[in-house]
């Protein structure tokens, strides 16, 4: 049973790294994906639709790295090869796919995994007194499981919604929503569980 309500407070709605590398048949990304990755990113865009006809704000990640590599750090010591790199097709925010509105909803590009790390998200949060973050995107397993433990540790009410976000493999996403469940009883939400919470919301207000 959670121990608390699915939103508290004001909600934001995180959007991470759903660029359109991921998109392209047989584009290189240089990260590896799970099976059904497209089909959960088309339930992320449920979730922009609704948080957009809610008035909810929605904060887009780009993870964005420079063209001389330098910036990438221990990133390459793992599973994943070179990706995200500036200026590359494939590295900007898939606009088609995800409605992204330049100059109306939030941008923060990343260098790094968690969207906390070196960037204005912690400032915008609180200019915007947020207290849920929804997080869809990817990787399950990575950038939004790292983000879901700073946000956690920031004492931010945290969802991630568990049918729009995609993992590196079917089993690290798996084991990845397991671990944030364990931080916060109720975290893991469908993308129709939180639709429904956020027309709730307009219906309040």
């Amino acid at each position: 049973m959670p121990r608390q309500p699915m939103i508290v407070g004001n909600p934001v709605v995180l959007v991470i790294d759903i660029q359109k590398g991921g998109f392209l048949d047989g584009y290189d990304v240089g990260i590896p994906k799970m099976a059904g990755w497209r089909a959960n990113m088309a339930r992320a865009r449920q979730v922009i639709d609704a948080a957009r006809d809610t008035g909810v704000p929605l904060i887009f990640f780009q993870e964005a790295h420079r063209p001389d590599l330098i910036d990438f750090g221990r990133e390459l010591d793992g599973a994943e090869g070179v990706h995200c790199v500036e200026g590359r097709e494939g590295t900007e925010i898939a606009v088609e796919e995800t409605g992204y509105r330049p100059g109306e909803d939030y941008f923060i590009r990343k260098r790094r995994y968690s969207c906390f790390f070196g960037t204005e998200l912690e400032i915008l949060l609180k200019g915007l007194k947020a207290q849920t973050l929804i997080l869809i995107g990817g990787l399950t397993d990575v950038c939004c499981h790292y983000t879901f433990a700073d946000g956690h540790q920031h004492d931010y009410h945290c969802r991630i919604v568990g049918d729009a976000v995609g993992g590196s493999s079917d089993e690290a996403h798996a084991a990845s929503l397991r671990a944030m469940e364990y931080l916060q009883e109720g975290a893991v939400r469908s993308a129709a569980d939180i639709a429904a919470g956020l027309a709730a919301l307009k219906a309040a207000a």
